[in-house]
């Protein structure tokens, strides 16, 4: 009766159409939405129309053949299973011949091997390639980068330039390598000149289907924008989710089209994974491969730009999908290496379903020469960069840690510790606190599950900062949380800074000053752990806060 009223009674014509139906034939009737014929019927008239889009209506009823507790009535994710009259709704709905002796069990129902249901499912699983979930990769292993692509980053630079500028030159250099350089798909949403990108506009052009339909406004310039239909560089436009698009396209492309092609997503970090996350979620669940390039990072790096720009936790976001290789290099060639190590892993000859994140900052500073240590050393996530100064044998030992562009931070405080405080401190980079914990948490697993071993194994991160050898301080423009990553697993007076709270629009030197990163603090923060493990009295610590300027009752930035 409700059918017969609601449905078809507000119209004469409609309530004509079902007379000769009873109610509770009115009740069986599909709905459009759930009649096969009728969908193949409107489908079929769809493609078959030119001149103008199709749109089609279809009536469904949600819960539909669930019985009357179900249907209609939006509970679908609340109803977690169907009683033994439910079931026999469902049952007699869907005419399954399911005796009621076993209808309690809800057993599955399989109509034989040979029913015109199941071989029509093997017919189109056939025609769609074979049974899933299967992979067929066909794509070739691609050759490591020729060694000009980053020889000259060993070397160091007096130059200041910031690790964007450096890895603009890194992809330039890609693009040029006679092997590689057809693979590179560059993909930028709208800032390639905050970037130092624009130099591809005329090596490479920017791609466009149509090619150059217009005369830019920049046209008197030398790097001025050049479109073009054998272009390469995918200048997306202001719009993150239709770069993540690409990058999608381009990261499985050797699963989909069996060609390997190298993708580099390079973006404001701060609308990475907030603001695109669920895609690079998905991205890593279809076994993606590329370099997700986060450029102008960190929340005191990036200065002036307030909350809405300035990142401080996108590699913390990046931790969260198992597949993301995460790294914050500080220097040239550290951010060389970590793609060259990239490349290799993603594409060579035992290729693995992993991708990248890597930090990016605009800082210049003077770039080192490499110190004497491995690639693995740099792609583990932590090394030893510069040893303690000579202060004799009675000076106080530390060991200070630092990534990306804090990390001329970091050895601002060695010095000022050495100099005023007679602290002999030693500094380690440490490009990848996610690996490292990782790192340990395998190590930590592998210990659980083989309690019999002789030998239990020890995580990287604490064979290279062993117990011995003064308190730890890390300090990185990124939330506490980040270097906290690798916290148990080092000694007790281990002290993680950060910046935890919003961003602020001011300069570095005031930002850096505010969520209490610069060298004053990591050297307040450095004594006060000496004089907590006894090493020096707490009274020196607490003279040493004021000889720095250091309020100690001023506001904390995370309450701003």
């Amino acid at each position: 009766a409700y059918i017969r009223e609601h449905f078809f009674g507000p119209d004469p014509r409609l309530r004509k159409l079902v007379e000769h139906l009873t109610d509770d034939d009115l009740a069986k009737l599909r709905r459009g939405g759930h009649d096969y014929r009728k969908v193949h019927a409107a489908y079929k008239a769809a493609t078959e129309h030119t001149g103008a889009p199709t749109v089609i209506l279809a009536h469904t009823v949600k819960g539909w053949t669930l019985g009357a507790g179900v249907e209609a009535r939006n509970i679908t994710h609340q109803a977690k299973k169907l009683n033994e009259a439910e079931l026999r709704v469902f049952r007699d709905r869907l005419e399954l011949p399911i005796p009621d002796s076993t209808l309690k069990e809800a057993p599955y129902y399989h109509p034989g091997a040979d029913s015109d249901e199941i071989r029509y499912l093997v017919e189109r699983r056939r025609a769609l390639g074979g049974p899933l979930p299967r992979r067929s990769v066909k794509s070739e292993p691609l050759p490591a980068p020729a060694a000009e692509v980053d020889a000259e980053f060993a070397a160091g630079s007096k130059t200041a330039v910031s690790t964007t500028m450096v890895f603009a030159r890194i992809l330039r250099n890609l693009i040029r390598d006679p092997e590689l350089g057809p693979r590179i798909v560059p993909i930028i949403p709208d800032e390639a000149r905050t970037f130092g990108m624009d130099p591809l506009f005329k090596e490479v052009g920017i791609y466009s289907a149509l090619g150059q339909r217009y005369e830019p406004v920049d046209s008197d310039l030398v790097l001025s924008y050049r479109e073009s239909t054998d272009g390469q560089v995918l200048e997306e436009g202001i719009t993150e989710a239709g770069s993540m698009a690409s990058f999608q396209a381009a990261g499985t492309s050797y699963a989909t089209h069996g060609l390997a092609t190298i993708p580099f997503y390079i973006f404001y970090s701060m609308f990475g994974f907030q603001r695109t996350g669920d895609q690079m979620w998905a991205f890593g669940d279809a076994r993606g491969r590329g370099f997700l390039m986060g450029a102008t990072a960190g929340r005191t790096t990036l200065a002036g730009e307030g909350l809405q720009h300035d990142d401080g936790h996108s590699q913390i976001l990046a931790s969260t999908v198992p597949n993301v290789r995460a790294y914050d290099p500080a220097f040239a060639y550290e951010l060389s290496t970590v793609i060259r190590g990239g490349i290799e892993r993603m594409y060579g000859a035992k290729p693995e379903d992993i991708f990248y994140y890597v930090t990016l900052y605009n800082e210049n500073y003077a770039q080192p020469a490499r110190p004497d240590v491995t690639d693995e050393d740099i792609l583990r996530g932590i090394y030893r960069f510069a040893a303690a100064p000579d202060l004799g044998s009675k000076a106080h030992a530390a060991r200070l840690i630092g990534s990306g562009s804090i990390l001329q931070q970091v050895l601002a405080a060695r010095d000022l510790l050495a100099e005023k405080f007679g602290v002999a401190a030693e500094v380690y980079s440490a490009p990848s606190f996610p690996l490292l914990r990782r790192d340990a948490l395998e190590t930590e697993r592998w210990n659980r599950l083989h309690p019999d071993a002789k030998r239990p194994r020890v995580p990287e991160v604490s064979r290279i900062l062993p117990h011995d050898g003064g308190p730890i301080v890390a300090a990185t423009d990124w939330m506490k949380a980040l270097p906290d990553m690798v916290s148990r697993w080092l000694p007790p007076h281990y002290v993680a800074l950060g910046t935890d709270g919003f961003g602020r629009s001011d300069t570095r030197e005031d930002l850096r000053a505010l969520f209490e990163i610069d060298p004053a603090h990591i050297a307040t923060a450095t004594l006060v752990s000496l004089a907590r493990c006894g090493a020096l009295p707490a009274a020196k610590a607490a003279r040493a806060i004021r000889d720095l300027g250091i309020d100690p009752d001023k506001t904390d930035p995370l309450a701003l």
